[in-house]
């Protein structure tokens, strides 16, 4: 589950997915060449030759079985044992024809938890570079556990029981080979449900040792006709919505057939009531407590609408999980929630009304931010755990802030603010600052040794900080009417290269260079390969990229 912020941190944006830390290698990463043609701010990704292409759906499908069909092969070539076998993820084809292929790993059968891979193929099908999740091999010395289900269903039991979840029983536990941390071994992995102590639902995985009963990771998994809709921090919006009778229903046929739905303050799993009208015009515009209130529902679908439109036009994604399929949302979600998360077991985004019950936390960059966790899900799945899940949380912020921009809404502005419009601490500031982290009391401006360690809302700052200054450069100056004043590790300064080649940098690097164990390190590798195949590798992206994370003091 990926709950909007942690209840405890009042400036935190919280939304995670996980599978657990570790180290990226990363090997014989293609340095690309330059494009021919370098897009203009906002002109999207057609003209760059690594920039990856929008297939259709039959296309992709096509491509996804031609690559499994030749996954005994590729499994061998890349020099995995004879008990390993790779089942295909995800397939990106980019402009220039060099295919990059996102595998999960088995081993005798079972799945590999952090032994996740991206092949990089050129156009003549070459293999070119390798990007794994961890460097050890794959084997474990038995398959045969010492410690039995029950005992891990009760450990994961007293795990959820630990981190606040109301659940009395366990789903069970499937065998596995934990190689995320350390070297790989046989476990267990139990999913606990429930709620946890906020109202927000529980989905903990909790992960075994099956020869010693020892816990080795636990981690989250929930991770929030045309018709005028009148939104409380949008002002006036255009709503796609579906005619059924003589009733509008708020489903948004042109994208996926996105759904609102009304929790009317429940917390069950359960979608809710689908909304509907009877004249095509929703909301008021203004807070209310009501539950049948249509404001909440008019934010939340303009949001997801917007998020769709960002991503298809900046990157040409169908969806998140590029696809062509749509996400639904829940509005009025628990009694004075004052949170929102992305669910990837229901693949929905889930918003709380607020204190009182009206300040639903619908803004468009917390729409942004919660769909973008899905996309990360679907594409590298960064471990919500020490840097890499400071990652996690930075990719959010990353993509929200694009898809505010992207709206290009007089009523929220676009702005390297995160959560402004939704006021969480009640003294109208920000949940988190781009340009210096640190404003927001907790959050960390560069990297040290020590920022594995902190809570990875704060860890998040050295991504968005970076970001900011590969975008927009360091100093002092006023974007959108905002005052910024970025400052840099080694006292450089940084010149920005604009937020779409920015953008288009971090998504190269996130569904092609990151896995799951991507750190901040291996962050910087990979950008600097998105860097390289998107506009060569004596290019001033390529340097901005350097000089950005040197900056933050990741070098």
């Amino acid at each position: 589950m990926t709950p909007l912020y942690a209840r405890h941190k009042r400036t935190t944006l919280a939304i995670a997915t996980a599978v657990a830390a570790g180290a990226l290698l990363t090997t014989g990463l293609t340095t690309g060449s330059a494009a021919a043609v370098t897009p203009a701010e906002g002109t999207g990704t057609a003209t760059l030759a690594g920039a990856p292409v929008q297939l259709s759906a039959a296309a992709r499908t096509s491509l996804i079985k031609e690559q499994q069909a030749d996954a005994g092969t590729t499994a061998r070539e890349i020099g995995l044992g004879a008990k390993e076998k790779l089942v295909v993820k995800d397939v990106v084809r980019d402009a220039d024809g060099t295919v990059h292929t996102r595998y999960e790993r088995t081993y005798e059968g079972l799945p590999v938890l952090g032994g996740d891979l991206v092949v990089h193929e050129s156009k003549s099908g070459t293999t070119e570079g390798v990007s794994k999740a961890t460097a050890k091999t794959i084997k474990v010395a038995s398959l045969t556990p010492k410690v039995t289900v029950a005992k891990a269903e009760t450990q994961a039991l007293s795990a959820a029981k630990a981190a606040g979840s109301d659940k009395t029983a366990a789903d069970g536990a499937r065998k596995v080979v934990w190689a995320a941390s350390g070297s790989p071994v046989l476990a267990y992995e139990t999913i606990v449900g429930g709620f946890q102590d906020d109202g927000t639902p529980s989905r903990l995985h909790v992960i075994t040792d099956a020869a010693t009963g020892k816990k080795l990771y636990e981690y989250q998994d929930i991770e929030n006709a045309t018709g005028t809709g009148k939104s409380l921090y949008s002002g006036t919006v255009s709503l796609e919505t579906t005619l059924s009778g003589s009733t509008y229903q708020l489903t948004d046929g042109t994208r996926g057939g996105h759904k609102t739905y009304n929790k009317a303050h429940g917390t069950s799993s359960s979608a809710g009531t689908l909304f509907t009208d009877a004249d095509n015009v929703w909301g008021t515009g203004a807070a209310s407590s009501s539950t049948t209130d249509q404001t909440a529902a008019v934010d939340a679908a303009y949001g997801a609408a917007e998020t769709w439109d960002f991503y298809k036009s900046t990157f040409g994604r169908s969806g998140i999980k590029n696809n062509g399929v749509a996400a639904y949302s829940r509005v009025h979600y628990g009694n004075q929630y004052v949170n929102a998360f992305w669910d990837d077991s229901c693949f929905c985004m889930t918003y709380g009304d607020g204190e009182g019950n009206v300040n639903p936390l619908t803004s468009l960059d917390v729409a942004g931010h919660e769909m973008s966790h899905g996309v990360t899900s679907n594409t590298a799945g960064l471990n919500y755990s020490g840097e890499s899940g400071g990652l996690n949380e930075a990719t959010s912020d990353i993509f929200g802030t694009g898809v505010e921009f992207y709206a290009a809404n007089s009523n929220d502005v676009g702005d390297y603010l995160i959560g402004e419009e939704i006021d969480i601490n009640g003294d109208g500031t920000p949940l988190r600052y781009m340009d210096k982290p640190s404003k927001d009391g907790g959050s960390a401006d560069y990297w040290s040794s020590s920022v594995g360690s902190k809570d990875v809302h704060y860890s998040s700052g050295v991504a968005n900080h970076f970001f900011y200054l590969l975008a927009e450069g360091s100093g002092a100056k006023t974007i959108n009417g905002v005052s910024y004043n970025s400052p840099t590790s080694n006292g450089s300064t940084v010149t920005g290269i604009g937020r779409a080649k920015a953008l288009q940098i971090w998504y190269k690097a996130l569904t092609t260079y990151f896995t799951s164990t991507t750190n901040y390190k291996a962050a910087r590798t990979g950008t600097l390969s998105a860097a390289s195949a998107l506009y060569g590798s004596t290019s001033t992206e390529y340097k901005a990229v350097a000089a950005a994370w040197s900056a933050v003091n990741v070098s």
